[in-house]
């Protein structure tokens, strides 16, 4: 299909207007906001509290957004499906325009353009996850399934400067004529103007908005290893037993939310389940249950964000094995069913995936290293005083006695010294 073909299936078939502005220039594709030299970006997250005019202002950009995103989507798929029509961002913001004109979709002139139109980059950023192999194809997302979110740019939101707190001042968004309600728990980069502010309502009925500012962070000072000038090493292993486990034998415990709150959930599931689908009661106990949910992910939270800081600051090079979360969570049918459902749960509790990542962007931060060991590296099995091969062991098995040198070796701590060396001499090479 020539390229005249193609525009006129997108204008006349596809409802796609013509680029009305700049219609000689070549298009130029759109760049991403590129941070300053020797600065990172950094995400603060507060909870605020609308009013019930900007709740219902929100309530309709979280929908206008979810909206153009299905139909973004829709325009998409169809297109190729149909006629074999590369569809992109441009595109979608110009089909954008021809929504916000028609009679039955006007109601998208009531959101801020800026946030329809982030809408639809989150759309192709997915797209372009999935043509890179990274991520599932785009699904439609659906109200009470999908996060209700609403992401501004600057020219989305205005942003006043407390003078007596730097750090912290006043919000107002796009369509709001009242600055948010904002609890500042700790201050910003002071003089700094936020880059992109993002608005998030979760399952519990709390508002936060998430502020990613430009900021210079300080490195850290170097340590080392007491009495000498090598710098301070530590194979980490994640485990179930205990969630984290280093080189020198500490441990540290883990929290076990969901089996501390298993009985409180279980009797909230069964209040549910007697109520009568679409009542107001039937409603009042699944916010119980967000309400629950939420508490057990900001403990996790809060407890891997003290101890991953922890790890940071107490050691110069970190070792950490290249965990597949997922194929590990994968699901098992037949015999032992049950206990793999357990073991999944188990993971899902120890949430490994988030502890990785956080200690992968605070190395960077602070001026660590991470080293990340290959993930089929046998550092269970492999005897770290004599390097001898032991035998394949279940989950169950905490301990075990190597064939070669008769050390008795704990599971775990074995690992994370395999690790550690490992680790340095992945570095040294």
């Amino acid at each position: 299909m020539g390229e005249t073909e193609t525009e006129r299936v997108k204008r006349e078939v596809l409802g796609i207007g013509e680029r009305q502005k700049h219609h000689t220039r070549k298009a130029t594709p759109l760049k991403s906001h590129a941070k300053a030299p020797d600065t990172h970006h950094r995400l603060y997250r507060f909870r605020f509290y609308p009013t019930a005019e900007q709740a219902e202002q929100l309530e309709r950009t979280f929908g206008a957004c979810r909206w153009v995103y299905n139909e973004g989507l829709a325009l998409r798929s169809g297109a190729w499906e149909r006629h074999r029509v590369n569809v992109g961002f441009a595109e979608t913001c110009r089909a954008l325009t021809g929504w916000k004109r028609k009679e039955e979709t006007a109601w998208l002139g009531d959101v801020s353009s800026t946030v329809l139109q982030q809408s639809l980059r989150h759309l192709d950023q997915a797209y372009g996850r999935f043509f890179r192999g990274e991520a599932r194809y785009p699904r439609r997302k659906k109200k009470g399934r999908s996060r209700d979110s609403a992401t501004y740019v600057r020219t989305g939101f205005t942003w006043v400067e407390d003078p007596g707190r730097p750090g912290t001042g006043l919000i107002t968004l796009a369509k709001q004529s009242e600055p948010l309600d904002i609890r500042w728990s700790r201050a910003l980069p002071g003089g700094e103007v936020p880059v992109r502010l993002s608005v998030t309502r979760d399952r519990a009925g709390r508002y936060f908005v998430s502020v990613l500012v430009e900021e210079r962070i300080v490195p850290l000072p170097v340590v080392f290893v007491p009495g000498t000038r090598e710098p301070k090493a530590a194979g980490v292993d994640v485990g179930l037993a205990s969630l984290v486990i280093l080189d020198d034998g500490t441990k540290f415990d883990h929290p076990r939310l969901l089996k501390r709150y298993a009985e409180k959930l279980a009797r909230l599931q069964r209040e549910l389940h007697r109520k009568v689908r679409g009542s107001k009661n039937r409603q009042k106990v699944r916010e119980k249950i967000a309400r629950l949910y939420a508490l057990i992910s900001d403990v996790r939270r809060d407890m891997l964000n003290q101890l991953t800081t922890r790890l940071v600051r107490e050691n110069q090079v970190l070792v950490v094995e290249d965990l597949s979360v997922g194929t590990l969570m994968s699901a098992v049918r037949g015999k032992g069913r049950r206990r793999k459902a357990k073991l999944n749960q188990a993971i899902v509790d120890a949430s490994w995936g988030e502890l990785l990542r956080q200690l992968s962007y605070k190395c960077e931060w602070y001026g660590r290293t991470l080293v990340v060991v290959d993930r089929f590296f046998p550092s269970t099995r492999r005897c770290s005083a004599c390097h001898v091969m032991g035998p394949r062991m279940d989950v169950s098995v905490r301990q075990w006695t190597c064939a070669g040198c008769g050390i008795l070796h704990d599971r775990d701590v074995n690992a994370a010294v395999n690790l550690r060396d490992e680790g340095l001499r992945l570095l040294a090479a």
